[in-house]
């Protein structure tokens, strides 16, 4: 029987403008990683020279290919994706340049869905540089919901703690009027499924944040979280989630009580990333869960001021490869688990 190959790990490289390729770059610098997974990045040999020259690592080298099931394990491969200059200024939004970030991504999709690569890792996009009239999301999550027709929740992941946003990029002012107690129900249920299949946690707890200081303070500070949120949580037990609260944020998670719970679902963005950030310093990982593939990225963006300066951490990144490895063995062993399920005979009377 021949030995079981590495999961194949592709990577779309982000804006060429941003620290995107120099994180890819320095995470397969190292050997160790290369014994965990067989990377498969998507872009160009010469975006790839403009950047090793610009951060002063030239000694790197992807082995090249020209399709993603030609790769080789032990080897950082790079997919050349198209061969033409493209003219690179770092830190600067360019609409030319967040086309090739979607040609990157399209790639890495296409290989995904062709079973060449088993997961996808996303290098940081910038969202105003890669609207066209051909690509009009506001971010990688959108895009990939459009593509394979489903929702996805947003989850941050790291050792101590998962996290996942009800509402993602609205204005606060809005935040109030998107949450209902259906959409609670929705994520908890989101969140559940997810940490059966992606994490064989059957049974996982989630805590629910409330929407108002003091979950409301029984209605004087808003009656949202009595009226929206407390009946989501309910509705979300009956259908067999472990789900409790709602926890005001600021107690939540000033005095750890987020450990003793396998997930959070916030119900706004800065409410859950503040927490989420302060407490994994740049380790963080962001995950799509509820799409049918495996979609990881680090918890940061372009990071435009420090590009082309070798200054960038390859920590979040690094930790995203990681998650994606992860992930796509919980999901092969959870298939596996139940592909052949044991048929129950009824009694005979």
């Amino acid at each position: 029987m021949s030995e079981e190959r590495l999961p194949r790990i592709g990577i779309s490289i982000g804006d060429l403008n941003g620290v995107g390729m120099e994180l890819i770059i320095k995470t397969f610098s190292d050997p160790e990683i290369l014994e965990l997974c067989t990377p498969v990045v998507f872009g160009s040999t010469k975006v790839v020279s403009y950047h090793r020259n610009a951060i002063e690592m030239r000694d790197f080298n992807f082995h090249i290919i020209q399709n993603a099931e030609d790769a080789l394990e032990g080897k950082a491969n790079l997919v050349n994706c198209w061969k033409e200059e493209v003219k690179m200024d770092f830190g600067k939004v360019d609409p030319v340049v967040g086309g090739y970030a979607v040609k990157s991504l399209e790639a890495a999709c296409d290989a995904v869905d062709s079973g060449k690569v088993d997961a996808l890792v996303t290098a940081p996009i910038n969202k105003e540089s890669i609207q066209s009239s051909e690509f009009q999301f506001s971010g990688h999550t959108d895009y990939l919901e459009s593509r394979y027709k489903s929702k996805a929740t947003m989850m941050f992941l790291s050792p101590d703690l998962k996290l996942a946003l009800a509402t993602v990029h609205i204005p606060l002012a809005k935040v109030s009027e998107k949450i209902s107690a259906k959409l609670v129900e929705q994520k908890i249920m989101a969140i559940h499924q997810s940490l059966k299949q992606d994490f064989h946690l059957p049974k996982g707890r989630i805590a629910v944040l409330a929407l108002n200081p003091h979950a409301g303070d029984k209605g004087v500070i808003g009656l949202e979280d009595q009226e929206i949120v407390s009946p989501g949580i309910e509705q979300a037990k009956e259908a067999g989630a472990m789900a409790f609260g709602p926890y005001p944020a600021d107690s939540f998670f000033g005095s750890t009580s987020y450990r003793a719970f396998d997930a959070v679902l916030a119900m706004y963005h800065d409410q859950g990333l503040v927490a989420f950030k302060s407490l994994t310093f740049g380790e963080g990982v962001n995950y799509s869960a509820g799409l049918p593939i495996i979609r990881t990225s680090p918890d940061h963006g372009t990071a435009f001021d420090i590009a082309g300066q070798g200054k960038a951490e390859p920590g979040s990144f690094r930790s995203a490869v990681y998650g994606a490895i992860d992930l796509y063995r919980a999901r092969k062993g959870t298939a596996e688990m139940t592909a052949n399920p044991l048929k129950i005979k009824g009694k005979k009377k």
